[in-house]
């Protein structure tokens, strides 16, 4: 007898269906055929102890499985529950007439329990798309799929409960998923405050600003000063996710495993912080079979590098491209996928081994030209792709004990929360959704300067010898900061701010 299950592939962030055909008889032995890897073909191992555990009869007399298409990859034990599914109807155990609108994917236990699988999100907008009225998916991953409306989601613990789901004999009723309260309970808290923050009030400025236009940002200063601290503060000063941000974001982390137990929507914009020891596939993302990397997990939100000096040359290097396209592009033999990777890029470094050159009062032990090689770690062209080059210096000690909060992060959020709405209907008509995503078109367009402007503009190129591509940070930066001052001009003053933040474009560094 055949049977045919739907199931789903994950490749990247997008899937497709995958049709799990089952035929018992006809000969002596079971073949997995379809392009399975050897997680798909050991499922036959799982499903037959599963069966044998829980009272199911294994099929004897031959049996094929067939995932078609066929000239398409499977990877990952998530077949186990469809083939399952398939070998129970097609050997007579299960009988059930609504299987051709039913999707099924999950791992299975030898005790017949099924576990939590990767992608569970994007699997169910694709049975959406397929119009499948029933998904059947482990019990962990029941509130992620259940996010997508129009599809009634089961969460299932082990085989017994999905074959009384299917023949109409369990209670279990679909899991239920408001996104819009998920996303606005989730949203509340934060662990960090710029209020904790004593003195600092330029960086802070500068980290509001770039807030404000999603600018990459390096903070160069000495040990202690408190650049990972203002870091870490950085994602309770950012605008909300939107609720489509919030999916797209989700998607992948579904997709990498990295949602945890019974979660459903992310309502907070990732802050990835990678070591320094991280290797390119780790950051980029790829893999034998491609996963999504930390500057992917970081789509929408911030990915901090602390001490990027010490990142190897290779890893930084790496950054260049996905830093202009806001993607990255894995290429394999037989598939291409494509991870989004529109992040705000924030970093710090120590200006020397030692780190304390330039400091206000302890000297520098460094020997000549150690500082220039230093310096030299990160590339002119990365360093060109970074808007804001902030120098932060040590908090004086009457500031750092001083009693009176500085300003929280909600009175700065509200700030940066306006200026990205004047930005949203600024490019309403476009896919850019910040002044740092500018084309070079709108630039021309946005960043229009007068006569004064232009004229120290031009004197600051010729003085830092800057490149093309500085002079678009700064306008962009310019940009921000006139929005952030309620401007529709980009007037002197906010060019002149700008033109501070490209600090290591000067010779003295």
């Amino acid at each position: 007898m055949l049977s045919k299950i739907l199931a789903c592939a994950v490749y990247g962030i997008d899937t497709h269906p995958i049709t799990v055909e089952v035929n018992v008889g006809g000969g002596s032995k079971t073949h997995v055929v379809g392009l399975p890897d050897n997680a798909v073909k050991e499922s036959i191992l799982r499903v037959n102890t599963a069966f044998a555990n829980n009272g199911y009869s294994i099929p004897r007399n031959g049996v094929i499985i067939n995932l078609a298409p066929a000239d398409v990859k499977k990877e990952g034990s998530a077949y186990d529950l469809p083939i399952a599914v398939g070998l129970l109807q097609s050997s007579g155990q299960l009988r059930s007439d609504e299987l051709d609108k039913t999707m099924v994917m999950g791992e299975l236990g030898l005790d017949g329990s099924v576990k939590p699988i990767r992608g569970c999100l994007p699997i169910a907008i694709q049975a959406r798309a397929l119009g499948v009225q029933r998904l059947i998916v482990p019990k962990e991953n029941g509130r992620e799929a259940a996010i997508v409306k129009d599809v009634d989601v089961y969460g299932v613990e082990n085989i017994n409960e999905v074959v009384r789901l299917l023949e109409g004999e369990s209670e279990l009723v679909p899991v239920f998923v408001d996104p819009r309260q998920e996303f606005q309970e989730q949203y509340a808290y934060f662990d960090f405050d710029f209020a904790d923050v004593k003195g600092q009030h330029n960086i802070k400025r500068s980290l509001e600003i770039a807030a404000a236009g999603g600018h990459n940002v390096i903070m160069i200063g000495p040990p202690g000063a408190g650049k990972t601290m203002l870091a870490k503060r950085l994602p309770s000063i950012l605008p909300p996710l939107t609720l489509h941000e919030a999916l797209e974001t989700t998607k992948i982390h579904s997709v990498a495993g990295k949602l945890g137990k019974n979660a459903s929507l992310l309502a907070h914009r990732p802050f990835r912080n990678p070591h320094h020891t991280i290797s390119d596939v780790a950051l980029v993302g790829g893999g034998n079979n491609p996963q999504p990397g930390e500057i992917s997990l970081a789509h929408n939100g911030v990915l901090f590098l602390d001490e990027l000096p010490e990142f190897k040359r290779t890893v930084l290097e790496v950054m260049r491209q996905p830093l202009e396209e806001r993607k990255v592009t894995i290429s394999r033999a037989r598939f291409t996928v494509d991870y989004p990777a529109s992040f705000m890029l924030v970093s710090s470094m120590n200006p020397c081994p030692c780190g304390y050159y330039n400091h206000p009062e302890k000297d520098c032990v460094c020997a000549p030209g150690v500082v220039q090689k230093y310096m030299s770690r990160i590339s002119g062209p990365l360093l060109d792709r970074i808007d804001l080059h902030v120098e932060v210096t040590p908090v004086e000690y009457d500031k750092l004990t001083a009693k009176e909060e500085g300003e929280s992060s909600e009175d700065i959020r509200a700030r940066v929360i306006k200026a990205r709405e004047v930005q949203s209907q600024r490019y309403k008509d476009s896919d850019v959704s910040a002044n740092a995503l500018m084309t070079s078109k709108q630039i021309q367009e946005y960043c229009q300067l007068d006569s004064t402007g232009n004229l120290l503009l031009k004197n600051a190129m010729k003085k830092l010898n800057l490149s093309a591509r500085a002079y678009d940070r700064i306008l962009k930066v310019a940009r921000t900061i006139a929005d952030l001052a309620g401007s529709d001009k980009i007037a002197m003053e906010h060019i002149a701010e700008a033109i501070q933040y490209r600090s290591l474009d000067r010779e003295s560094w």
